[in-house]
């Protein structure tokens, strides 16, 4: 038997600190990855994410564990190599409204100089309502 339980505020274990639960809901990340996009990408780790593909150089897709409300959620992300002075920055969607959906997402990362380009290290976050 599933069981509820519902609260308004959330307080530390000391009694202090509280916190509104709609803002817990409403503020978390909902999906995020940690990947090495290069070579064989391998995902490092992640939250709320079933597969990530690799689409060709700095083109990525991200496939969501739960599905959320509507396409509007936004995601941002960074890209770097250690030991490089410069980074890169992902990308949503990727080209097209039609490469952002319930179930997924298509994001590219970009060099300094504006060209895709893989990086080893690879943070992105999305924020939105889940379904």
């Amino acid at each position: 038997m599933a069981s509820e339980l519902r609260v308004n505020t959330l307080k530390d274990a000391s009694g202090n600190n509280s916190i509104a639960t709609s803002f817990v809901a409403g503020g978390s990340a909902k999906c995020w990855i940690n990947f090495n996009g290069t070579g064989t990408i391998a995902i490092r780790d992640s939250f709320s994410v079933t597969s990530h593909s690799d689409d060709g150089t700095g083109l990525y897709t991200i496939n969501f564990t739960s599905a959320f409300g509507n396409d509007d959620y936004v995601g941002a992300g960074l890209s770097r190599n250690p030991g490089a002075l410069s980074g890169g920055t992902a990308q949503f969607p990727s080209n097209a409204d039609s490469d952002q959906t319930t179930s997924s997402v298509q994001h590219f990362t970009i060099n300094t100089g504006g060209s895709n380009a893989d990086f080893s290290h690879n943070h992105v976050i999305i924020h939105g309502d889940l379904a």
